[in-house]
């Protein structure tokens, strides 16, 4: 007894958890560890799904490891006691210079899907946008969720049922939408094609081996209602708007004739913000503010669409420069730590994206793994700045960073 109180007084002991997979979760140190957990817990090829690229994936290693060629110039002694990371973004006041991604077919993680990261998004009073082909619709999502709403749209050829799911947008409060503008065709994601995953995945032999090995998704799937792509099967005539019946109608609606006269178009149907998601070049930076888009994001669609386009934070200081302050310029892709965060901010983004980062967290726990994604973003960030003597977003400018050469041993 004289040991156990001696154990006591200097000690605490830990409630004992049973699952292995709630033990992981609870002992995850950061994003690549959630990254983990999710691969435990989803189906080999759902993960895939998430995890994967186009092609060689070269893009997709790029997008993260970019961030590794710049490094940190800290400045010390510099009272780092108190810590802003508030900004402004198309109206909005942000506690963080954050926007969740739009993520499609979302539920395929987990069945709550679109609902449990537009709550966590919403909790923290930040932009979470809606994807087109989400599993959850414009209505549901509007109806937990009090914070900033945006809405992903594509150009589709079908325009009377754009014009739809805009009016739709408008009356459930979203006030901004994200043009996404470099699908002109799909690219190639070969993770899929050697598992021949499909959206919606395909029933077989496999297939079914696949949810034995991971009970924990299948139960939760197989307990919830069935995947669709929600805004779709409720803006056309497209049958009973199961994926089923949905996913060819999708695939033959992404236009190769998309121009940059579609902003006027989008113009005359919206009267909130547009942001325009796919900007991989200075020149074509510089079209979309001259044709009066409100936001830039820097994007490469995540790695999955042209495979060896540039990583987005390598465009970041040259967009900035280019345009003069006319447009905010968001950095969308490779974000996996705060400090990715502060380097972007540091070269002139007004802010950053979460996608796969909270996809993770998603397919590693449901919204508790979502919640922790953002910790774990937003605590890493407040760490930096710290670290680098950085008291709030003004004081991250350039003059922070070191670009080093290719090949820099350090």
């Amino acid at each position: 007894m004289g040991i156990l109180r001696s154990l006591r007084s200097v000690a605490s002991f830990d409630t004992p958890v049973v699952s292995p997979r709630k033990r992981r979760f609870a002992r995850a140190a950061n994003i690549a560890d959630l990254r983990l957990i999710a691969e435990r817990r989803l189906p080999g090829g759902i993960f895939d799904y998430i995890d994967g690229a186009a092609e060689d994936e070269t893009s997709l290693r790029n997008n993260s490891e970019a961030f590794g060629r710049y490094e940190f110039r800290p400045r010390v002694m510099r009272d780092v006691s108190s810590i802003d990371t508030s900004a402004s973004l198309l109206g909005h006041r942000l506690q963080f210079p954050l926007v969740f991604s739009p993520t499609g077919f979302t539920r395929i993680a987990h069945s709550q899907g679109e609902l449990a990261v537009a709550r966590v998004a919403a909790e923290h009073g930040l932009p979470y946008t809606l994807s087109t082909l989400s599993t959850r619709s414009i209505e549901e999502v509007a109806a937990v969720s009090d914070g900033p709403k945006w809405f992903q749209v594509y150009a589709w050829r079908d325009r009377s049922m754009v014009r739809d799911m805009l009016q739709r947008a408008a009356a459930n409060g979203y006030d901004s939408i994200m043009l996404t503008v470099d699908t002109a065709v799909l690219g190639r994601r070969e993770r899929d094609v050697r598992r021949g995953f499909t959206l919606p995945p395909k029933l077989g032999p496999g297939t079914i081996v696949d949810g034995i090995m991971h009970p924990s998704w299948t139960w939760d799937f197989v307990r919830n209602d069935p995947i669709t792509f929600a805004n779709v099967a409720q803006s056309s005539n497209n049958g009973s708007g199961t994926a089923v019946t949905l996913s060819t109608f999708i695939s033959e609606q992404f236009d190769p004739a998309l121009s940059w006269n579609d902003i006027d178009w989008f113009r005359g149907e919206w009267n909130g913000t547009i942001s325009i998601k796919g900007i991989q070049t200075v020149e074509d930076a510089v079209i979309a503010a001259d044709r009066g888009v409100d936001a830039i994001l820097l994007s490469n669609h995540g790695g999955r669409q042209l495979d060896g386009a540039p990583a987005p934070i390598s465009l970041v200081r040259p967009v900035v420069e280019a345009l003069g302050g006319r447009v905010p310029v968001i950095c969308d892709g490779g974000i996996r730590r705060g400090g990715d965060i502060v380097k972007a901010l540091a070269l002139g983004a007004t802010a950053c994206t979460m996608g796969r980062s909270y996809l993770y967290g998603l397919g590693a726990a449901g919204e508790a793994g979502v919640e922790r994604a953002l910790a774990m973003l937003t605590d890493e960030m407040v760490r930096t700045m710290r670290l680098c003597g950085a008291r709030s977003l003004a004081e991250l400018t350039p003059d922070l960073l070191t670009e080093l050469s290719q090949g820099d041993p350090r």
